[in-house]
């Protein structure tokens, strides 16, 4: 089936100007042109291609279909980048690679759907993800996809024929469609045997044209093989003449072909029929071929006859084709026609009447030749083609055969002559000479006269004469040869009648080979002209050794490492051992340490002289030459050695030789290993003290540093010192001072920024290994670890100075200290109690001090209860500036502290009118500073002299408040009074605030609970007030009254009977009122500040008040008197009241966290407790049982 190719490139695609002026292209996509046509079941294909986009070369490409049935829903299918990008009604599909994406290149792509379904029908869109800096373009495109069912049907009958070899053949096949849309069929005929490939017989393409294979396209042209359509629908073939080759099953194809949009032909569908097995029966047409002739060996001027002969069945009635051959090329061609037709060459010799071709009878085909000739020797045959007749008349080649080669030898007419060479020797080395003599024997006397040709065959067997002596005696040399002959290098003569010898002087190379001797015998005919009668030839194999033939040159050195002022020897050592007469200049290569380029020191030239290179100087006068004489060996000697010898030594050696014409040829170079020396300096016997010291000093005094040379490689040595100190903040040391080998002074970094130049001061000593370094007036910024780094210098034989070692003294660690210190305060600690209003002296003494040089800075501090960080106060500093501290800004004690110092070393501070809030522990901190040598002030010790506690107190809280008034039963609509009475005061300027409380029991107070557990939780927890406060009314320390509380409302009126008695009358009392009431007085006096603060607070105790019902009964009657009550209630049930008390103060104190009756540890709290009035008709507990605090002592 076929494809359509993927579409490369967007005739037209858009560019765009940038706003920086660059032309940037405008992505494109591209999709194939539709509405595509395919069949059900098809593996179909759609190509979509992307241009004018940024980015990497490869694109992404991600399918999509918008069905028929939701034309607006986009369904994605498959993508090139996302495996999770398919629908799931697509998933399946896409797994199992029925539906795939194939990446044509970078910005191509072929969608493939292998099993296409009626499903698959609808708008696929291809779109390409964005890799553009900016949005420009189109990103995707759109193409239809029409499914229509597979209507093709081929069909044929299928049978097994068998037939003869030039039968005919006839096959039908039936092919029809019902296709809608216009579409074209292809119909094709193909033969297949077993496994082999198809071959196609012959075809109809969708476009009516005939075809076939190569292997029926002569059969077709000839009109062995037809196609015919019969009908509308049906399609013959006919083979004419079947061949056994044509053996096989037949069968019928056929494609159903539709043009796309874009004019492109797509096979929708391709069937095949069933096929008909064909056997082909060969009929008998071998025939065999044999070439005879008399003999093989003949004599120049015989004749001789080749015979073809032809076995076969029914000859006359086929057609065959002779060709003879000589040698394997052609002599002649003979058609079933019998006319031959000869090659070129020999068709002269059949002009002459020497040769003939002919055809003697049906199956006979003969070859003449009436006179041999030498060169006639060979291998001569025939080749019997048989040919077919087409029905238009033409022949075609069938099978063919030949027999065997048959060889014949032509030999010349027979010499009695015999030729022997001879030669001075078989093997010898270039240069040397070479002679041979060639000798000739005959049976009987000498029939004419000899001609002598000298040959060389070199090992590619060529022929190169090198002198000939013709019969008349004439020599004369071979065109290679004239020119050394000419100079005597080559020499042939006659030395006697049958021997004749070859010189050659100063061989070469390229005269290897056989030296051949090439005599021809010459008789003279009847007719005076000379002819030849034979001719011999023998020869001698010269082998010559090239004088380049294992040339090679070693270097060498016993002493590869030597020492300053040491000698060495290089050995340039060639090899073979050359004669005298072999020349062979050396030369001397020197590679200096650090370079890249060899120069030339000394050569010794072939002629035995001595030349010099260009950049030698150095060499001469310390460098000695010599040449063995019994070989080519060189010795290079060089004393006092530096390092201008170091490095890496050469030799070169040529080979020369001389030629015939005097003139010198370089036979080969050879060059010899790398040889290098090394020119050690001398061993160091460098030692420096290693011995560590530990130095600590005040500042100010001067740091003394040692560096001593315990050893020196040799008395000439010089040293250089360069001085270190390490700092452990710093990961190296820094360098002090340096002192070369020359004596010169260089200052390090270190030295310049920290300013040590004018404290610095070095010393070499009279024994000359001992240096020192001595640093001025010592700070302590100078403390380090310091040592000395010492290099050793020689003078080198070039008479420069090099370092030779180096070595690290043992260390001296520096500590300078500041002046020990001895500053102390005194450490009395102190407890002051003052009232307000008082002063407060704070003393800071300073008992002893460094110097008396330094300067002091004070400072106090507080700690305020409950802050955990200190406050400052005042501050002293060094230039005796006071200021205030923060503590003075909060507590508004500015105005209020002055500072006095009666004696140097004490320091008195005061703090005027003090306040509660100036309470607190204080404490004097002082700083001790001193001069640094390079007289900045520094911190040098501090103090924290002992606290002093410092309480400043109220005066004592004196306030007592009591009541006059007791308990009181009211009737309904009557008054009442609230007296507070304030029995003592803390102080004469108080005044006070008073309020009013009346006190209920709280709901459920009293309620207890039988749970365990929640006594047990009850324990846990504080025991709760269980009263109830409601606010009467309440008189501020400023006169000012609360609200009245909302049941009091309108009822109330306040007196104040005297500075300390205040009266609370409540108007108009009804039976709500009824229960305990309290005062409550808190006492405010003024602060230092003139700020109003409560001292103290006292409340008095409960005052009952019960209000009666104008209403009363009998009840009431005897609840409200006392004696009554005792008498009717009381006393007849004694028992019955113990019993209840008992049960219930069993029960009460089980419970240890009851709120009513117990407090904690089990205490009663009945100096707390309110009083419980119950006002129950029963009256079962009296007015008189209620407990309040006034009723206790």
């Amino acid at each position: 089936m076929e494809e359509n190719e993927c579409q490369g490139g967007i005739e037209g695609e858009q560019w765009q100007k940038t706003r920086h002026g660059v032309v940037m292209a405008q992505r494109q996509v591209a999709v194939q042109e539709g509405p595509l046509y395919r069949t059900e079941g098809s593996h179909i294909t759609i190509w979509c291609n992307v241009s004018g986009f940024q980015g990497p070369s490869e694109q992404n490409f991600q399918w999509s279909i918008y069905l028929p049935t939701a034309p607006e829903r986009e369904v994605q299918i498959v993508s090139t980048v996302d495996s999770s990008f398919p629908y799931a009604i697509y998933t399946q599909r896409v797994r199992s690679g029925k539906i795939y994406v194939e990446r044509i290149q970078g910005d191509s792509a072929l969608l493939h759907i292998t099993d296409l379904q009626a499903r698959d029908a609808g708008e696929y869109e291809c779109y390409t993800p964005t890799t553009d800096e900016r949005y420009f373009g189109s990103y995707s495109a759109k193409t239809n996809l029409m499914v229509i069912p597979d209507s093709l049907q081929t069909t044929a009958m299928p049978q097994t024929l068998h037939k003869v070899e030039q039968d005919p053949l006839e096959l039908t096949c039936e092919v029809a469609t019902d296709t809608v849309q216009h579409s074209h069929l292809s119909v094709a005929w193909l033969r297949q045997r077993g496994s082999e490939k198809p071959v196609e017989v012959i075809a109809l393409s969708r476009d009516f044209v005939l075809h076939s294979s190569s292997e029926y396209a002569q059969r077709q042209s000839l009109g062995e093989v037809r196609l015919d359509k019969l009908g509308s629908s049906t399609f013959r073939l006919t083979v004419f003449h079947l061949q056994p080759s044509d053996q096989g099953e037949f069968y019928c194809e056929a494609a159903e072909w539709i043009q796309d949009p874009d004019g492109s032909w797509y096979a929708m569908t391709q069937k095949r029929s069933e096929g008909t097995m064909v056997t082909v029966q060969p009929t008998d047409k071998e025939f065999t071929v044999r070439l005879e002739t008399e003999k093989r060996l003949y004599t120049m001027g015989e004749p001789v006859e080749f015979r073809c002969i032809l076995e076969a069945q029914n000859i006359p009635d086929r057609y065959f084709a002779v060709s003879w051959a000589f040698n394997s090329s052609l002599i002649a061609n003979m058609g079933p026609n019998a006319v031959p037709v000869l090659n070129s060459e020999f068709t002269h010799r059949e002009a002459r009447g020497q040769l003939k071709v002919a055809k003697e009878s049906d199956n006979v085909f003969v070859l003449k030749i009436y006179h041999l000739r030498q060169e006639d020797s060979g291998k001569y045959n025939c080749r019997v083609t048989e040919r077919e007749k087409t029905v238009t008349g033409e022949f075609i080649d069938k099978e063919s055969k030949r027999p065997k080669n048959i060889p014949i030898i032509v030999l010349p007419i027979k010499s009695s002559i015999s030729v022997e060479v001879a030669s001075n020797a078989s093997i010898v080395l270039e240069g040397e000479n070479l002679h041979f003599s060639c000798s000739i024997r005959t049976a009987g006397r000498p029939q004419g006269r000899f001609s002598v040709i000298w040959q060389l065959v070199d090992r590619l067997n060529r022929h190169s004469n090198i002198m000939w002596l013709d019969r008349d005696g004439t020599v004369q040399p071979g065109a290679s040869y004239w020119e050394r002959s000419s100079f005597g290098g080559i020499q042939m003569e006659q030395v006697q009648p049958n021997s004749f010898s070859l010189g050659i002087f100063n061989s070469r190379k390229e005269d290897e080979g056989q030296y051949e001797c090439h005599v021809t015998e010459w008789v003279r005919a009847v007719d005076g002209e000379w002819q030849v009668v034979g001719e011999r030839r023998a020869s001698a194999p010269i082998s010559i050794t090239a004088l380049e033939t294992g040339f090679a040159v070693t270097a060498i050195s016993r002493t590869p490492g030597v020492t300053y002022s040491d000698s060495f020897d290089l050995q340039c050592i060639i090899k073979p051992h050359y004669p005298a007469r072999v020349p062979v200049s050396v030369t001397w290569r020197f590679q200096p340490v650090g370079t890249v380029e060899f120069h030339n020191l000394v050569t010794f030239t072939r002629d035995g002289g001595v030349q010099w290179g260009d950049r030698s100087s150095s060499f001469r006068t310390r460098t000695a030459i010599e040449k063995a004489e019994s070989s080519n060996n060189v010795r290079l000697s060089i004393s006092r050695a530096s390092d201008t010898e170091a490095g890496k030594y050469q030799c070169v050696a040529e080979l020369w030789r001389q030629n015939y014409n005097h003139s010198w040829t370089r036979l080969a170079e050879r060059t010899s290993n790398l040889l290098e020396i090394r020119v050690l300096q001398p061993v160091t016997k460098l030692q420096v003290s290693k011995s560590k010291r530990t130095l600590t000093l005040v500042e100010n005094k001067p740091i003394q540093l040692n560096c001593s040379v315990k050893s020196q490689t040799s008395q000439n040595s010089h040293f250089a010192v360069l001085w270190y100190v390490h700092k452990p903040s710093d990961a190296d040391g820094k360098l002090i001072l340096k002192t070369t080998h020359n004596s010169a002074f260089e200052y390090g970094t270190y030295a310049e920024e920290e300013g040590l130049r004018p404290r610095l001061q070095f010393e070499r000593h009279v024994s000359g290994g001992l240096f020192s370094l001595t640093v001025q007036r010592a700070e302590v910024s100078d403390s380090g670890s310091y040592y000395c780094h010492v290099e050793e210098w020689l003078l080198s034989p070039n008479y420069a100075w090099y370092k030779l070692a180096e070595e690290v003294s043992g260390r001296t660690e520096v500590t300078v200290k500041q002046p020990d210190s001895r500053l102390k305060l005194s450490q009395v600690q102190g407890n002051l109690s003052v009232l307000e209003t008082r002063q407060v002296q704070l003393e800071c003494v300073v008992l002893n001090r460094t110097s008396a040089a330094s300067q002091l800075v004070v400072e106090w501090f507080v700690w305020k209860p409950n802050h955990p960080e200190r406050e400052a106060v005042a501050h002293l500093s060094r230039e005796a500036i006071f200021c205030y501290g923060e503590q003075a800004a909060k507590n508004n004690l500015r105005g209020r502290l002055h500072l006095e110092s009666p004696s140097s070393g004490v320091y008195r501070l005061f703090i005027e009118n003090v306040a509660v809030q100036d309470s607190g522990t204080y404490s004097c901190h002082v700083e001790e500073w001193l001069p640094s040598p390079s007289g900045l002030w520094y911190k040098r010790a501090e103090d924290t002299a002992g606290q002093t506690a410092v309480t400043v107190m109220r005066p004592d809280a004196a306030l007592q408040v009591d009541t006059g008034v007791p308990n009181a039963t009211v009737f309904e609509k009557a008054a009442f009074q609230l007296d507070c009475s304030i029995v003592s005061r803390s102080s004469q300027d108080s005044r006070f605030a008073v309020a009013w409380y009346s006190l209920r029991t709280k709901a459920g107070a009293n309620e207890g609970s039988p749970d365990l557990e929640d006594q047990e939780e009850e324990e846990e927890e504080e025991e709760e007030d269980p009263t109830e406060r409601t606010v009467l009314l309440s008189v501020g320390p400023d006169a000012v009254f609360g609200p009245e509380g909302s049941s009091w409302e309108g009822r109330l009126r306040f007196q104040r009977l005297s500075p300390l008695l205040y009266r609370l009358t409540v108007l108009q009392a009804n039976p709500q009122d009824t229960g305990n009431y309290s005062c409550h007085v808190e006492e405010w006096l003024p602060s230092p500040q003139k700020d109003w603060y409560r001292l103290t607070e006292e409340e008095s105790a409960p005052i009952g008040i019960r209000v009666l019902d104008t209403g009363s009964t009998l009840q009431s009657i005897i609840c409200s008197n006392d004696a009554l009550f005792y008498f009717v209630f009381f006393y007849p049930f004694p028992i019955f009241g113990i019993l209840v008390i008992t049960i219930l103060l069993v029960r009460f104190k089980s419970r240890s966290s009851s709120k009513n009756l117990d407090g904690k540890n089990g205490v009663p709290l009945l100096w707390i407790k309110e009083p419980h009035l119950n006002y129950s008709p029963t009256c079962l507990e009296p007015p008189v049982l209620s407990i309040h605090p006034g009723a206790i002592d």
